[in-house]
């Protein structure tokens, strides 16, 4: 397997309106791993992960995908690449149906019209419960089944990482891990890499190979989840 990482930061500086949240900082994903990053409020997570995806504009600093320095990344370059986000909050269309949204999906990803079908029907065997309510509106839906949504259409690009910025909010354990199950399973299957930024720090646990921990802007702390299961010291972050 390669020890270059498939996504790398280094030396980030990102910020809003002059106020740096990132500053010198560095951080690797690995291919074929679930890296979870948790941390406070306002400890930087989303921000870092937007930069990623090039949602937000590095100030300093590089993105490197494999090797490959990504000079101005954004959100159609991560795509080409193999790079999907599922945003904090849902991020689907009250007003229009799953089916539509699945539809918005295929042409976000540049996804020929003749291979519409069968990645539909490689998500919907990911996701087998989107079918229940792929006429409905997304607005009609549950936290849970919105964030179903979200997912799915990430992975019609069927993505090679994914980037997942907190998909617990608003969910019960058990449905943050009806929801994450599969998509481990996905990960082992094709090897995938997945961060994912998450509060819920005992249900992420269970699912991640590795473990950071981020504070004002910094890593504070990195190791398995075995290290971190019964730790006190990383309790006292919360």
């Amino acid at each position: 397997m390669s020890t270059t990482p498939f996504l790398e930061a280094k030396n980030l500086r990102v910020g809003y309106g002059g106020r740096p949240v990132l500053e010198n900082f560095n951080i690797s994903l690995r291919h074929n791993e679930v890296l979870c990053l948790i941390g406070h409020n306002g400890a930087g997570k989303s921000t870092l992960v937007k930069s990623l995806f090039g949602l937000v504009a590095l100030e300093q600093g590089s993105i490197e995908l494999e090797g490959k320095t990504i000079n101005k990344p954004d959100p159609k370059v991560m795509n080409a690449a193999g790079v999907a986000m599922v945003p904090e909050g849902r991020g689907v269309f009250p007003g229009l149906t799953v089916a539509e949204i699945m539809r918005l999906g295929f042409y976000a990803n540049n996804i020929p019209a003749g291979e519409h079908a069968a990645r539909l029907d490689w998500v919907m065997g990911v996701l087998p419960m989107v079918k229940k309510f792929y006429q409905q509106r997304a607005g009609t839906l549950s936290g849970g089944q919105q964030q179903m949504v979200s997912l799915g259409r990430a992975l019609l690009s069927q993505p090679r990482c994914l980037l997942l910025d907190e998909p617990s909010i608003g969910l019960a354990p058990k449905l943050f891990q009806d929801l994450v199950g599969p998509i481990r399973e996905l990960q082992k299957e094709r090897k995938m890499s997945i961060l994912i930024v998450e509060q819920n720090v005992r249900e992420a646990l269970k699912i991640s190979d590795r473990v950071i921990v981020m504070k004002s802007g910094q890593i504070i702390r990195e190791g398995t989840p075995e290290q971190f299961s019964s730790n006190a010291d990383l309790m006292d972050l919360y």
